[in-house]
This record gives C-alpha cells, structure tokens and sequence, in this order.
C-alpha cells in the first residue's frame, strides 16, 4: 500500500481521525484521570490541583511550534508522538500496580500532554496548509465533532471498560490497567491508519543553519505581534472559554460524587447504595455514547452553521451564547439531588446531553475565529498554535480552582460561579475584531473594530 506522502486523498478519509485523535489523550488526560483516581478514593481538590496543572503543556506550544516546522514533515511528527502516547498509555497502565501510583500517573501524565499538545500542532498543520479557506469553513463541524468523539470515547469506552470489570469482580486497579490498555491500542491503530492516509502538508523553507534557526523563531514572534488588532483579538481567545473552563474537570466530578456529598451519585461499581444510586457505568453511557451522538451530530450543524452564514459578529455571538447557556442545566441537577429521592437517569441525561450539545456547536466558532482571524499570514500554523496556548490559559486556573470551589462551596453555588463566569465569553465574543477577510470578501460586521 501507497503511504499519504505520494497519494492524493480526500480529505474525508483523514480530518476525522486526526481530530479523533487529538481529543482522545486531552480526555484521557483531563477527564479519564480525574474519574480514575475519584474511582480509587482521591479527593475533588487533590485530583484538580494535579491534573489541571498538566494543561500548561498545552500552553507551551508557542516555545517550540516552529521549530516542528524547520525539521520533518507535519505528518512525520503527528505519526511519531501518536506512537509515543500509545506507549505512555501503556506505562500508565502497568504503573497501577505500584505502591505510589499516583504520583507516576501524574508524571506520565505530563509526558502524555506534552506528546499530545506537538501532535495537536501539527495536525492543525496539515488541516491549515491542506485545505483552503473554504474547505477549512466545510470541515470545520467535521473537525470538531471528532475532536469531541476522542473525547467521548474516551469517557465511555475507557471508563466503561472499568466500570464493568469491576461489576464482573476484578479489582478497581487491575480493571482501570485493562481499560487504559484499550486507549493504548487505539492510539497505536490511529498511528497506523495515517501512515497510510495522512498528507504531509506543506513544507516551509528550511533553515541553513543554527543561526538560521534563531532568526526564523525570532521572525515567527515578531510577526505574529504584528498582526492588526492583536489584543482584541487574543482576548476573545482567553475569554471565550472561561466558563467552560470551570466546568471541564468539575461537571463529571460532580455526576461522579456521592450523594450524601451533593452529587449525582453515579459512582457505584458493584452494589446500588443511598450514596451511590447509579452504576460508574450509567456515568460513561450517559458522558460517553450518548453525548458522542449529540456532539457529533451539533458539532457537524455548527459547521454548517457557519459555513452558511459565515463568521461574522452576529454568528460570534449566538455561538457563544449556545456555548454558554446550557451550562445552567449542571445548577438544575444539582438542585434537584436529594438523599431520599435520586435523579432519575432520564433527567441526568437530557440536561448533560444538552450541555453537550451546546459546547459542541459553539466550540466551532471558537476555532473557526482563530484559523481565519488570527493565524493566517506567513507562519500560519505556528501562529494557529500560539492562539490554541493562549485560549488553553484560562483553563488551566479554573480548572484547579474548580474542585477547590466546589468542595468549599458545595455544588449549587459553584454552578452559579460557573455562569457567572460565562458571562465574559459572551462579551467577548461581542467586541472581538474582524480584521480579516475570508474569500476576498470582508464579511458583515468586520468593519466594527
């Protein structure tokens, strides 16, 4: 078989599995971790502080992302650390076993974000310099949507795999072992299919030497603070995302807590009791393959959505406020948890499904804003990842912050801090600069800086 470097394909037949692949080891890392070590008893604070920490990988991109493109292909870096994370995953997996595990998952932990993050940077690469401005817009739901699978599968697959070892008797750590093994094999089939199908994308000139080198990064910084209306706009960035941000690590803790604790109660993994209602596995199917149908499906319509009536102010803004308003439905559930009468699963589904649904059709124009407003120009991929570390930033407080909160607040009033703190992505969203055109054509409300 042909591999992609010498064979033209359709780009259907690599966005969805390079974005697939993208969401996969940042669940892992963000959400798979956090219900893992509540599942062996670690509380909301100390999971938070260490796991949301580990974000700041993600913030790093704009050290090294252009020196990716001084040596290689794209492709060849997004193959290499999809191989590296399978065998991270598959040291975490083994590390279980060990007295202070903990403290290992955490360290490997950082070393599959860093691997994540140089794979994130790349295949924004290929997804930049392959398609242009037009197909960019058309497969942007497609993007997304996958992004929000490797997600999902993660939270369902991986976690349910857990959950129902130790229905069927296995201990919680040997049950855990075998479901990270699962992720492990994914990401090494994933390596193994974009051999085959992945272009290169483009490559820049090279630079002759060391000095070379040190100039081109230098020239990378300069022109990216060249950009007109920079500030505005890389405050939209940080901003679109704040309220998402406290609820990322927080709103499964919260699914996941005991009832007596204020949660939902979804943490029983052998016997139903008073404080844990629900079975870990009614957790995954709800997070997991139920909102991966609903992700996949808003994420494709925010797509369309914006591929129809382009992204102007007006399409900003209603995207921001679908990412946001549906962050109401985790206070509604967390008003209706009560000791003596658990959430019916019905109930826990449609509002978390709704959430979904919201942040997978809004997250869109989030992303869609940075490809076509802020990076285009000559380092169009090192200054798409400078923007994705920046916007990753404001996850990295609230996130830490999030289960500190929540066990010092309680539930309800943390979810009121939540849309509190979504009321700036929104504004946001209203004040954020059009410099640019898309398709030769300024589009409605770009004139407004």
């Amino acid at each position: 078989m042909t591999p992609a470097s010498t064979t033209k394909r359709s780009a259907f037949s690599w966005v969805p599995s390079a974005y697939l692949a993208e969401g996969i080891p940042f669940a892992m890392v963000i959400w798979v971790a956090g219900t893992l070590f509540k599942d062996l008893g670690h509380s909301d604070t100390e999971i938070t502080a260490s796991t949301a920490s580990i974000g700041i990988m993600w913030s790093l991109k704009p050290l090294y992302a252009g020196f990716l493109d001084m040596f290689k292909t794209k492709r060849f870096w997004v193959i290499s650390m999809q191989l590296v994370m399978a065998g991270l995953l598959g040291l975490w997996a083994s590390s279980l076993t060990l007295p202070n595990y903990f403290v290992v998952g955490i360290l490997l932990l950082w070393l599959l974000a860093f691997a994540s993050a140089t794979q994130d940077i790349c295949i924004d690469g290929v997804y930049i310099t392959s398609l242009d401005a037009k197909a960019q817009g058309q497969f942007m739901g497609l993007q997304g949507a996958f992004w929000n699978a490797g997600r999902i599968f993660a939270t369902a697959v991986v976690v349910g795999v857990a959950g129902y070892l130790q229905k069927k008797g296995m201990d919680a750590r040997g049950a855990w072992g075998i479901a990270l093994s699962v992720s492990m094999g994914t990401m090494a089939l994933l390596a193994a299919y974009h051999y085959f199908v992945l272009p290169p994308g483009s490559v820049p000139e090279r630079p002759k030497n060391a000095a070379a080198v040190v100039s081109t990064f230098k020239d990378q910084f300069q022109d990216f603070l060249k950009k007109p209306h920079l500030l505005g706009m890389l405050m939209f960035v940080f901003l679109f995302r704040m309220g998402e941000g406290f609820l990322l690590l927080e709103a499964p803790l919260f699914m996941q807590g005991s009832v007596a604790n204020g949660g939902l109660g979804m943490c029983a993994t052998n016997a139903i009791s008073a404080a844990c209602p629900h079975l870990l596995e009614d957790k995954a199917l709800i997070d997991g393959l139920i909102s991966t149908i609903v992700s996949l499906v808003f994420g494709m319509l925010g797509g369309l959505f914006a591929g129809k009536y382009g992204l102007t102010r007006t399409t900003l803004v209603f995207m921001a406020v679908c990412l946001n308003l549906p962050h109401i439905t985790f206070y509604i559930l967390s008003c209706m948890v009560s000791p003596g009468t658990p959430v019916a699963l019905p109930v826990i589904a449609t509002l978390v499904t709704i959430e979904k649904a919201g942040y997978a059709f809004g997250f869109v124009a989030n992303m869609l804003y940075m490809m076509q407003q802020i990076s285009p120009g000559k380092y169009h991929m090192t200054h798409y990842a400078y923007c994705t570390a920046i916007m990753n930033l404001v996850l990295i407080p609230t996130q830490m912050a999030s289960g500190y909160l929540a066990d010092h607040m309680g539930f309800q009033t943390f979810f009121l801090v939540v849309m509190a703190a979504s009321i700036p992505s929104v504004l946001g969203a209203w004040f954020a600069p059009f410099p640019n055109t898309v398709d030769g054509a300024t589009k409605p409300g770009a004139a407004r800086h």
